[in-house]
């Protein structure tokens, strides 16, 4: 969000009572005009009160980015909160059993088999938030770099020490390369072995690598930050924490490049038949690669199968764990449980947040693959509201709405997002000056602007860093549409409504788009910024 934007209005009156909760975003949502209240919600829409008190609709197609898929305070979603509070169920028992914990694992697991041929269990550790969920993955999966590392540094010592015995008592000697392979200018054994000691300490002391796509979203905590792509939410709290590499999407070739380039080794010693030689060996300096199936904040973009398929083949060989990012495509957005299952993409852990609590509970968890788990991670992490009575007794119950009737939700889905995005083409096929490209599957569309900056009205270029917003602005005063852009895209509009979107918001969200095209058409700037 530009300064300079809310600069611009620094002469509009400040309120009696200033916002002291978020004030710069407060003020931020007034430039735009989207700083209402909203007092109810239903379905795929939100109320609020206007000047003289009387209750207004507007549809929602934010989904609470996605975190709505059954819609707002489904009915049966309510129903069973209501019942699990009047039962007074205890919703903080820590450091006891959670058998509802264990029965959402036990589902999930088996949506992983059905979905994506996983025999191999998946063991579960809960969190609050899609951005915990994440994080979570990267900790154990560096928890499981770190052990790997101490193991092969055992290794290491142990053969070093054994090399050197076997020169000391003259039972073996160094082999006629061992000094050109470790690239030393070095003449004797002794300096030999401490000159590999030397660069091996700095080999296994460099901070791991963390792997991600251009354009990706993650969360905005200290580590996950490191793998959203947006400098503007990543730059300020880089020496916080290891730092992330990212590769194009649309170019998964980088990859192998990238990893060659990222790739240590270590020198290790070896005794074979009273011959003591030297060799270089990989050490595990890769983190984990993190990715979304589909790209949210980067402007609704689908990882295709061939991306998908170079991507498993090079963590694979460098022993690289995935970690598959559904916290916005999962639970059953894109026409399946798991938007990964779509590419044939598999990874050793999965992160589910947003929709996960039925839009009334704040649930997340990461699966992780049972071949890679430590266990000493139950003990070194904890979080004091995961894993509560309230929230994954609510994941349980969204999982069995959603498997209903042999998965309709994800059937609806389908069709629902079908709909949207054949309306939003003909939009575009009506304005191809205007609309440059219709993306997404599923329930997760992107509709795409040409950009803003070449516009010929001055007003439009100067706000097209912000062009998104103000359209968003536009369609809330003119419509009563609630429509945000992408985080990193702001001349693409993200729509992520719930499954019960009918055909009437269908038709109207049409007709509300052309009338925003027409505008921009006619560079009407001073009707989109309301001025």
């Amino acid at each position: 969000m530009s300064s300079a934007v809310i600069a611009e209005h620094a002469a509009e009156p400040v309120p009696a009572e200033p916002h002291l909760a978020e004030p710069y975003m407060a003020r931020t949502l007034a430039v735009l005009g989207l700083s209402v209240e909203y007092v109810r919600a239903e379905g795929d829409t939100l109320y609020h009160r206007d000047e003289q008190g009387a209750e207004r609709a507007v549809l929602d197609l934010v989904g609470a980015f996605g975190a709505t898929i059954l819609g707002h305070n489904d009915p049966d979603v309510v129903a069973h909160a209501k019942a699990i509070l009047d039962a007074r169920l205890p919703v903080y028992a820590q450091f006891s059993l959670h058998p509802y914990a264990d029965t959402v694992a036990r589902k999930l697991n088996g949506i992983l088999t059905r979905e994506l041929g996983e025999a191999e269990p998946y063991f579960a550790v809960f969190a609050n938030s899609g951005a915990e969920a994440n994080e979570i993955a990267l900790k154990h999966a560096e928890l499981d770099r770190v052990t790997r590392l101490a193991e092969l540094c055992g290794a290491l010592h142990e053969n070093r020490e054994n090399a050197r015995a076997a020169l000391v008592e003259g039972t073996a000697v160094l082999a006629d390369d061992a000094f050109a392979v470790l690239g030393v200018d070095v003449h004797d054994a002794d300096h030999l072995l401490k000159a590999a000691e030397l660069a091996n300490a700095e080999s296994l002391s460099a901070p791991p690598v963390l792997l991600a796509l251009e354009g990706s979203f993650h969360g905005k905590l200290v580590g996950s930050v490191q793998l959203t792509h947006n400098p503007s939410f990543r730059l300020p709290f880089s020496s916080l924490a290891a730092q992330c590499r990212f590769v194009p999407a649309d170019r998964p070739e980088a990859l192998a490049r990238i990893v060659e380039g990222e790739r240590r080794t270590v020198f290790d010693f070896t005794l074979d038949a009273g011959v003591v030689g030297v060799v270089e060996r990989d050490m595990p300096v890769f983190c984990a690669f993190v990715l979304e199936p589909i790209q949210g904040e980067a402007g609704i973009n689908v990882l295709t199968e061939e991306t998908a398929r170079h991507i498993q083949q090079v963590c694979a060989a460098v022993g690289c764990p995935i970690v598959i990012d559904e916290v916005q495509s999962g639970m059953g957005r894109s026409g399946s449980f798991f938007a990964s299952a779509g590419i044939g993409l598999r990874g050793d852990y999965y992160t589910l947040a947003k929709s996960l609590g039925g839009g009334v509970a704040k649930a997340a968890v990461t699966l992780v693959r049972a071949s890679c788990y430590r266990q000493d991670f139950d003990l070194i992490h904890s979080s004091t509201y995961a894993k509560d009575g309230f929230s994954t007794r609510i994941a349980e119950k969204v999982i069995d709405l959603l498997e209903t009737d042999g998965g309709a939700a994800y059937r609806l889905a389908t069709a629902r997002g079908e709909a949207l995005m054949t309306e939003l083409r003909a939009v575009q096929a009506e304005f191809p000056d205007v609309v440059k490209e219709v993306r997404g599957k599923g329930l997760m569309v992107g509709l795409e602007f040409h950009d803003q900056s070449v516009a010929a009205a001055p007003a439009l270029r100067e706000k097209a860093d912000m062009f998104g917003y103000f359209a968003a602005g536009y369609l809330m005063r003119a419509h009563a549409i609630r429509i945000f852009p992408t985080a990193s895209a702001v001349h693409t509009l993200r729509f992520e409504p719930s499954v019960r979107l009918t055909d009437a918001a269908i038709a109207r969200t049409g007709a509300a788009l052309r009338d925003l095209c027409g505008v921009l058409r006619a560079q009407d700037a001073a009707r989109l910024l309301g001025l």
